[in-house]
């Protein structure tokens, strides 16, 4: 941080309350091919520090070695004078001083504290004010990881579903289930779109209608579950496994099906328009009358499936597997393989 930007800072600072024991230094504009000689005021070694009311004791190397571009750098570099308060002999900060010792400990040892995330995200703030952006950095991924948690932690368990179960007709839209055992359940015609369902357990769940649009369900094990005419359009679906699921009439557009098992699976009349069966297994599958149009079929295993009358105009089949597939009827116009 050069002279130029502090003295910004400086300014805004002393508008909001900021730091109003910081001065200015002889030439402070002055730069090494100036002709001026910049003017160093004398530092003492050991430093005090009123912050918000609180009152730290720290060196100069401490503020001015690890992030020699923050505001603490440049502030105790020597180039700037400093008005320290007579009485306590402190340089004094207008901000909060709960979370500097944090700063201190971090400047001293660059060692991140363990804190609850609101702290981390008021150290955060602290941080981004004396652009210490190495401890910025430190902290972001502490914030991320609590994202990644919320996004992974079930809101209800199967005890809850079912409990809501005896109410009726169920919407969990929205709803974070990931890991949860719901197998055997009956959960027909149960709205359970933009649902975060990572590795949820649906086998042998019956899930007539049940609306999955939109829903994060990579990892799900829909194994012999009964999903007639459900709603799986723009899923992602990454690695699920629903070998033996019957889906007759079910919609899976767009949904993210790679590496997905569909081994033995029903998709009778199935509509997967521009779904992404990208190294899906889908062996001995019942295909008959499914849209397969726009669908990404490189690398995926159609060993032994009924693809009688599908529709597979313009679909690239290059790549794929159909060793023993019953194509009888299918519409194969404009198809490369």
């Amino acid at each position: 941080m050069d002279d130029t930007r502090l003295g910004a800072i400086a300014g805004a600072s002393a508008e909001r309350g900021g730091i109003s024991s910081l001065g200015s230094a002889e030439h402070e504009d002055a730069r090494p091919d100036s002709g001026f000689e910049v003017k160093k005021f004398e530092m003492p070694s050991v430093v005090h520090l009123n912050v918000g009311g609180m009152m730290f004791a720290t060196t100069v190397d401490t503020l001015t070695q690890r992030d020699t571009d923050s505001m603490l750098a440049v502030m105790f570099s020597g180039r700037h004078r400093l008005h320290m308060d007579s009485k306590e002999g402190a340089v004094f900060i207008d901000r909060d001083g709960t979370h500097f010792r944090h700063i201190l400990n971090w400047l001293r040892d660059g060692v991140i504290p363990m804190l609850e995330i609101s702290a981390y995200q008021e150290l955060h703030r602290e941080a981004e004010y004396y652009q210490l952006m190495g401890l910025v950095e430190n902290i972001t991924p502490f914030l991320c990881k609590k994202d990644e948690d919320d996004n992974t932690k079930p809101e209800m368990s199967r005890r809850d579903v079912i409990k809501c179960l005896q109410f009726g007709k169920m919407r969990l839209r929205g709803v974070n289930l990931s890991g949860q055992n719901l197998s055997k359940l009956d959960l027909s015609n149960v709205d359970l779109s933009y649902t975060h369902l990572i590795n949820t357990f649906f086998s042998r769940a019956k899930l007539h209608n049940s609306d999955f649009t939109g829903s994060e369900a990579n990892g799900a094990n829909f194994h012999y579950a009964d999903l007639f005419s459900s709603q799986f359009s723009g899923a992602g679906m990454v690695g699920a496994v629903l070998a033996g699921a019957n889906l007759q009439s079910a919609n899976l557009a767009d949904a993210r099906l790679m590496n997905a098992s569909f081994c033995n699976a029903n998709l009778r009349s199935a509509h997967l328009q521009n779904a992404d069966l990208t190294n899906a297994n889908l062996s001995e599958a019942n295909l008959e009358n499914a849209n397969l149009k726009g669908t990404k079929l490189s690398g995926a295993n159609l060993r032994g499936a009924n693809l009688q009358r599908a529709y597979l105009r313009d679909v690239n089949l290059r790549d794929t597997i159909l060793e023993g597939a019953l194509l009888n009827g299918a519409n194969l116009q404009g198809a490369i393989r």
